[in-house]
This record gives structure tokens, sequence and C-alpha cells, in this order.
């Protein structure tokens, strides 16, 4: 069974002593390929040579909601330029828990307008302002992308949908009480997962307090099958297919 990881920070400086061993041991489960989502222009460099070095990594590059203080009107500028070797632009997207929501919605919006420019997919975070990013994908119908880690209502899952988008699911799902996150797990069409660690943050509810690592998207792609009551290795390469659409891998 292989194992696509649709949103992984592997270029993150936590990763740095022992990459080699993480992918190791993802690579040990199934694990076979990664898109790696950068978050700010000074990672733009390093995550490109990280993805030269290895095929089994397809970089993305975007500003993220969390770092507006460092994004800059040159970054946005160079941002084509990268993204003629990228799968996706992301991360971008809008946090409600963060300050600063002129300048998130600015940046993110600006990012929306260059995807459908490039004719490449988003990669969306969404934290506490889901139907604000809504809203935003409402404005550009051609646009596509996947919401990542997502945990809104039904109703947002059904307004993204039928958006065209594809909702990214990750370790929030192995925590028994998430049990609304569960129920829209089990319901919604196979073909509109993915599956992510967002490694290293985010660990699944067995390694609480651990780095994530793209190993455990094993725990969570099996989770995702019980609740949907299929078999693991058919959901897996579902998940696989979807990934593949969605990024052009």
């Amino acid at each position: 069974m292989q194992l696509i990881d649709s949103h992984c920070h592997l270029d993150d400086p936590r990763f740095d002593a022992d990459r080699a061993a993480v992918m190791a041991r993802a690579a040990a489960v199934g694990v076979s390929h990664l898109v790696v989502p950068a978050v700010a222009f000074d990672g733009w460099q390093k995550l490109r040579a990280l993805a030269a070095a290895d095929g089994r990594i397809s970089p993305a590059y975007g500003l993220h909601p969390w770092f507006c203080a460092q994004h800059d009107q040159a970054h946005l500028d160079a941002l084509p330029a990268f993204l003629a070797e990228a799968v996706a632009v992301g991360e971008c997207g809008l946090d409600g828990g963060r300050d600063l929501q002129a300048e998130q919605l600015y940046w993110f919006a600006a990012q929306l307008d260059v995807a459908v420019a490039m004719d490449l997919p988003v990669i969306v975070h969404a934290h506490k302002a889901l139907d604000e990013v809504c809203r935003e994908i409402r404005r550009r119908p051609a646009l596509r992308g996947v919401i990542h880690g997502f945990a809104g209502s039904r109703q947002q899952a059904d307004h993204l949908l039928a958006q065209g988008f594809y909702l990214g699911i990750g370790s929030a799902v192995t925590r028994p009480q998430n049990r609304c996150l569960h129920q829209i797990v089990a319901a919604i069409p196979a073909e509109r997962l993915l599956i992510e660690t967002d490694a290293p943050d985010q660990p699944p509810a067995a390694h609480r307090g651990a780095r994530n690592e793209p190993a455990f998207l094993l725990e969570i792609v099996e989770q995702i099958a019980t609740l949907r009551g299929v078999d693991t290795a058919v959901f897996a390469d579902r998940c696989n297919r979807n990934a593949r659409e969605l990024f052009k891998l």
C-alpha cells in the first residue's frame, strides 16, 4: 500500500538534523510522495533545493497568514517564477486567531489571483476563518484546490465541495472528541478527500506532544477508513488518485 502525504512541511528546520531518517521511516510504512508547501519567501530556495534532490517531494510556494509581517510585494512578484516548477500555490489563507486581518486578506487574495492566472491549485489555511475563505473562493469560479486541515461544519464542507474543492484531513480525525469531524469524514464523497500530516506539527492522538512526521500518515488513513467502514488499502488508493488529479503528480 502506497500513501501520498498531501501536506507536510518537510522543509521545516525541525527536520534538519534527521531528514533522511524521517523519509526512511515514511517509506517503510508506504509513504511514497509528499506535497510540501512553503510558508514564506525566505524558505522558498531551501524547498526548491530539497525538491530538486528528491523526486518524492513536490513543492508548493506561498505566503502563510501567520507571517504577514515578513511578506513583501517583492515576494509576491517573485512567486510566479517559483511556481513554474511547483504543483500548487500555498500555503496561503486566513487565520481568524491572528491579528492583521486586512493584511492577511490582501496576501491571500493576491495569491488566489496568481493561482487562477497560472491554472494552479491552492493549498489553503483556514483556521477560524472558513466563511471568509469560502467567500473569496466563490469570487473566483475557476479556482481549485484543497482546504488543508479541514475542521469546519457539514454546511461549510458542502459549500466547498460544490465549488470543486478537496478537503484535507489530518490528525484531528484521530482525536476521539472530534465527533463532528468524524461524521463529516464518514459521509462526504471519497473522491474529494486528501490525507495529510501537517508534520512536524499536529501529531496524531497516539503521539501527543511528539514531533509529527510523515510516517504517521498511516495512522490517519487507517482511522478514516475505519470511520467510513472501508478497506484501508482501497481508501488509500482513492486518496492517492485524488492527490494526483489535483496536483497533477
